[in-house]
Parts: structure tokens; sequence; C-alpha cells
């Protein structure tokens, strides 16, 4: 008697394939990843970005920066600049020669490796900022005041959101008085919080030098921390129009001389601090930022620095700042676009709504300023994830909302790739000739079900009937349930207890270690 094989069920080859589909995949066969390149949407033509330029190079050398500090002014003056009645200037030749030699490729680390983000090209990577003074409860549809728990408890749901590649700091803590611990503790939080590279700010140069001894402490020694350092600062070394911030630039020379990377900030507001005409803000932004430019090239050669031109809008009825609009959304858009003309790593800002709450203006502001901004090929897209009210509150349920948009707006940013096999002409023999006259089956479907295709985490698309039997679910209730079950299991332990304990010893942490799921005898 001869055995026979028994061939496997339908519903047994079914079960395999999903469960095949649902395996987890590696990060390159991913349908989305960070550093996706952009770079398709150019608002500017070409003629007008060489106007620009030009601009830029007259601006520079002709009208200068006021307010610069003695270092800076001996730096510039020494390279072949002037100074005269109180303003700085640079000539062309000197902007040219430091943007030909400073660094066109910027890594930024992570605590974890597999979080490093290589800024470079048009590669474009998601992640936060702000300086949000309020926490929109949604609850209550109201707005209260942010804490340094809130702060942490944002890094540790950023640390659990694939499509937000990096976190800075989104908050000011509110219930921390003293400025040195709200510098010393912000940066605490964030890096307790997550595994990704963290951005944090400074007022007073002798701040950020305390907070290199907190992360020499955390990377196991000043070297181990030069080669790999995880947070960046964020710094507006400019008050528009055309002025150094003094205590801003005396922190940003503490933080290039201690190996920190810098996002150099210019944020003027276009009608008040900034020209109304749109190419003037932007003209405006970029030779404020290339001032910054120098002075850290001449600094330090070659030391890691964001392009980082960040022109803001004024609704111009009211003066206030209208972070959602769409003047917003091309202006960065062209400033992502003279990022890649001078080849720099270059940051901008978008995705700041207007909206008070996660409503239907939220999403629509949110989109459009984030998806060009993207598609403009700046590398990084701060502000992108849970914003409100252009930058006064910031969200945790947008938070996991805006998470799932920029998942989608990364696949918009990759694009449709064109080879031999994506044009699918075998399997429109297998299917038209041969097959069933469907894909649903064939096995470039279940190929390209995850590589080619993302799926959203919490946005709903059931049919009517399907919504109904599960209790007609709402987006913003599918987020806070999301947002409860993150920050009621995940407590980040990247940082070992003993070291974490020594840092609490040395310095003023003012996050109990109860917020972060542990007691002095665990730490013990």
């Amino acid at each position: 008697m001869t055995d026979t094989v028994k061939k496997p069920s339908r519903r047994g080859a079914r079960a395999a394939k999903r469960a095949l589909r649902a395996a987890p995949l590696a990060s390159e066969d991913r349908a989305v990843r960070p550093g996706m390149n952009g770079g398709r949407y150019q608002p500017l033509a070409d003629a007008d970005v060489d106007k620009i330029n030009e601009a830029v190079m007259t601006t520079l050398s002709s009208i200068g920066l006021a307010q610069a500090i003695p270092s800076c002014i001996d730096a510039v003056t020494r390279a072949g600049g002037h100074y005269k009645d109180g303003r700085l200037f640079f000539p062309r030749s000197l902007v040219e020669d430091v943007l030909a030699s400073c660094a066109k490729e910027v890594v930024l680390y992570g605590q974890d490796p597999q979080h490093d983000i290589e800024v470079s090209g048009s590669r474009v990577y998601f992640g936060t900022a702000g300086a949000a003074v309020h926490i929109v409860d949604i609850e209550g549809r109201e707005y209260r005041d942010s804490t340094l728990n809130d702060l942490y408890d944002m890094a540790r749901l950023v640390d659990k959101m694939d499509n937000i590649h990096y976190f800075q700091r989104c908050l000011v803590a509110r219930d921390v008085v003293e400025p040195a611990d709200l510098d010393f503790n912000t940066c605490y939080a964030a890096v307790s919080g997550t595994t990704k590279h963290v951005g944090s700010s400074w007022v007073e140069p002798e701040h950020v030098t305390q907070s290199l001894e907190m992360l020499h402490m955390i990377a196991g020694g000043e070297k181990q921390w030069r080669e790999r350092p995880f947070v960046s600062m964020s710094n507006c070394f400019v008050v528009p129009p055309l002025r150094f911030a003094e205590d801003s630039c005396h922190c940003m020379e503490t933080a290039v001389r201690g190996g920190m990377p810098v996002l150099l900030l210019a944020a003027g507001q276009a009608g008040a601090t900034s020209p109304a005409a749109l190419a003037g803000a932007v003209v405006q932004e970029v030779a404020e930022v290339l001032a910054g430019l120098v002075f850290v090239n001449l600094l330090v050669p070659g030391h890691p620095a964001i392009f980082g031109t960040w022109p803001f809008v004024s609704d111009l009825r009211t003066g206030a700042m209208s972070g959602g609009s769409g003047e917003q959304a091309i202006l960065m858009a062209a400033c992502g676009q003279m990022g890649r003309y001078y080849g720099l790593p270059t940051g901008v800002a978008a995705g700041m709504a207007d909206a008070k709450m996660p409503d239907a203006q939220s999403g629509y502001e949110k989109a459009y300023t984030t998806t060009l901004a993207a598609h403009s090929g700046a590398n990084l897209i701060y502000e992108s994830a849970g914003m409100h009210a252009s930058l006064l509150g910031v969200c945790y349920e947008s938070m996991v909302i805006d998470n799932d948009m920029l998942g989608a707006i990364n696949r918009t940013v990759r694009g449709i790739e064109v080879n031999d096999d994506t044009l699918s002409l075998s399997a429109m023999r297998d299917v038209c000739i041969e097959g069933p006259n469907h894909y649903l089956g064939h096995e470039q479907t279940f190929n390209l079900m995850q590589r080619e295709y993302i799926y959203p985490e919490v946005a709903d698309r059931t049919s009517p009937k399907e919504w109904a039997e599960q209790g007609k679910p709402v987006l913003i209730e599918q987020a806070r349930s999301r947002v409860d079950d993150i920050l009621g299991n995940h407590y980040p332990t990247h940082i070992p207890e003993q070291i974490d304990l020594a840092i609490r010893e040395r310095f003023n942490i003012e996050l109990p270690l109860d917020a972060m799921n542990r007691n002095r005898e665990e730490v013990v």
C-alpha cells in the first residue's frame, strides 16, 4: 500500500500566508523607512533660486548683522569680513568658501544605533519640536500647563512611533522654575524617555556645560560622546531682523566646542520681524542662517550644523502667527529647496496647525504643510507631529494620529519605482491569460503587501457595516487608547540604573523616580 502525501488545506495555506505577511520585515524591505528621498516638489524656478542667492549675498555683504559677540567679530574679521558701526559684514568670498568646505553630510546619532539618522542629499526624516506651554486635553477640550512629566511621557510615546524619527523637545516644563534646572531637566527627561536622537535647547552656556557632563556619563565618557553625540542643540542664534542673539551665540559656541551638533535657527515672522513679501522672508532667513554657518565653521571647521531656515507667517489682520497657513507651507518648501541648492543638511518646520484640537482643520493644515516640506527635499521636518495653536499646545493623541499621517506622507515621498518587475507584464499574463482574472491571490500581491503598501495604526478603513459592528469607533478615542497602552507599559531602561542613580546624586533631577516606574530601592 502506497502512502499518500496529504496536501495542505486551503485554510492552512491561507493561515501560512497570513503568518508570513505578519512577520516583521527588515528595515530595507518596508514600504516606508527613515530617509526616503524627496526633492520632487520645487516651488521656486531655477532663475528664482539664483535671484534669492544673489539677494542673500548682497544682504550679508552690504547690510550685515548687528549685535555680534566679540568672538564672532574676531573670527569673521580675521577671515576677511569687516565690522563697522555696530554691524558685522560677510563678504561673498567668505560665505562661498564656507559653503564649499562645511559638512554636507551629518549623522544625528541615537542612543540606539538603529535610530541613527544620515542627513544628506534629499533624505527626509520627520520629528517633533516646539516650545508648547500647554497640553491639549481632549477630554475637557481645554489647555493645561505642560510639565516635566509630560515631556518624559512625550519622549516615551515618540519612542514607539515608527514614523517619527527623532525627538526634539516639544514643550516647556512649566513646573520647573529655575532656568538652569529647566535646561538640565529638559535634556535629562528627553534622553531618558527615548533612544532616538534628541534635540534640546539652553539659555546659558553654563547650562550647556552641565548637560554635557551628564551626557558624558550616559555615553561612557567624553570620548564616547564625541564619537556618537546623541543630542543636538536647537539654537536661535539670531533675533530677526538681522541681529545676533548674544546669549544664544555663547551657548552655541559652548555646544560646538563640546562636540554637540547644532540646528541653526532663524525664525522671523513675515510682516513682523521679516519682510511681508514671501521671497524677502526667504532671503532674510537664508542670510541669517548662513551667517551662523560661517561662525560655526570658523570656530570648528566642518562641525555638524543644520541649515534651519524657519520663516514663520503672520495673519496680517491680527499679527498672530499662522502655522497652518498655505503661505507657511510654501515658505518652508522654498527653504527646503534653498537647502538643496546649497547642498546643506536642512531642517524646516511643518505641521504647526492653527487648530486647537485634533479635528478636520488640524488634519488638513498638518497634511499640506508637511507634505510640501517633505517633497521639497528638506532633510529634517521639525514640528511635524502633535502641535496645535501654532505651537502653543501639544497633544498626546495627535502624536499617534500624526504618526499615521507621516507614514502616508512618507509613502508619497518614496514615489513609484519603475522596473521590469513592477511593470508587471508577467503578472498580467498569469492573471489574464492563465489565471482567475484577478490579482487577489497572486504571488506578486502577497510579496508586495508589506513592501509596497503602508497601513495606518489607528485610522479606520473598515466598511460602514464593520464600523457599526465594532461600536462605531472614533479616531481620537482610538488614539487615546493607544496612548494609554504605551504610557502604561513602555518605560525605557536604556540608561543603566546605576548611571541614572549617579546622575541623580550629582545633579538636581526633578523628574520623580515613580514617573519612570522606578523607586530608590530598586535602583540601589
